[in-house]
């Protein structure tokens, strides 16, 4: 019997539109990382896990076989958003940037890329979320265009 097989993981990175320090509350902010992490899982797509700071998430997630990086991302961003708004009157201006970060994670780099989101707050004590986001840029070789990574 044939079957198709799939091993692809994902490290996703995106913000809250122009960095709003949205997730200042420890509490809400994990509560939104679960709510991110189910809906990885509802998509077929289970998180490794869901970490980040006050304007911006990271979420390390297997992909499944039947929805595209995009499909995912816009899905993710659906979901959480509308979820974010019904949790507080002060949450209805709240919204993602357009765009985002997708790398392919090495199976072998799991562990250090796991240790990295689960220490975001160390890490952005010394460097901004736009900082940072050059520096995972220029690791994965990515071309971009600095007009239009920043919304």
């Amino acid at each position: 019997m044939p079957q198709s097989l799939a091993q692809v993981y994902l490290h996703l990175v995106f913000s809250t539109k122009n960095r709003a320090r949205f997730f200042q509350n420890l509490a809400f902010r994990e509560k939104a990382h679960a709510y991110l992490a189910g809906t990885c899982r509802n998509l077929d797509c289970p998180a490794l896990i869901v970490g980040g700071v006050e304007d911006h998430v990271h979420i390390l997630c297997k992909q499944g076989k039947t929805v595209t990086i995009p499909g995912l991302i816009r899905e993710l961003k659906r979901e959480s958003s509308k979820w974010i708004k019904e949790q507080s009157p002060d949450l209805t201006s709240f919204y993602w940037q357009q765009g985002y970060g997708a790398f392919s994670i090495s199976p072998s780099h799991l562990d250090a890329l796991k240790a990295y989101i689960a220490n975001q707050e160390e890490h952005h004590k010394t460097e901004t979320f736009q900082e940072k986001f050059r520096r995972v840029l220029a690791k994965y070789n990515a071309e971009y265009d600095e007009r239009y990574v920043w919304d």
